[in-house]
């Protein structure tokens, strides 16, 4: 039995972004990629979608220039054949005030010859921007 890809993606994705190791993760990207982070771009400059290995690889960078990991854990995985849906809760370090960031998203991926073709990450950005901006939001009740 072979080792699904998102196993082999996810751990050269972590180490791109707490080791600033690239290699792995760049021969693991299609350079046709189609990339999409869901979120306030405003907020989060990274966030958003880029097509091509290059502009990936840059998006890793800037996230490991802004959070360092510590803990993920998937809560729920469906894999297909090349496909793989996660529920994921990851634990981070804001590493420009040392603050603490939990996040909570879910991942969509397609590989195509071991490689990955597309990914689309939802964030739930509301709790996000909450921590970011250090306090609750608060909002009109709508009834």
């Amino acid at each position: 039995m072979t080792e699904h890809c998102l196993w082999r993606f996810s751990r050269a994705l972590h180490r791109a972004l707490n080791e600033r190791q690239h290699e792995d993760l760049s021969n693991m990207i299609d350079e046709d990629i189609d990339w999409a982070i869901y979120g306030p771009i405003d907020m989060f400059p990274f966030f958003g979608a880029r097509h091509g290995k290059a502009a990936v690889l840059e998006v890793c960078r800037q996230i490991a220039d802004n959070v360092r990991i510590h803990r993920f854990d998937r809560e729920a995985i469906m894999l297909g054949v090349d496909t793989s849906a996660s529920m994921i809760r990851y634990s981070l370090t804001a590493l420009d005030s040392n603050k603490p960031i939990s996040l909570r998203m879910a991942q969509f991926t397609q590989f195509k010859a071991g490689k990955l073709v597309s990914m689309r990450i939802l964030i739930d950005t509301f709790d996000l921007v909450e921590q970011a901006i250090g306090h609750p939001i608060d909002l009109p009740r709508i009834a």
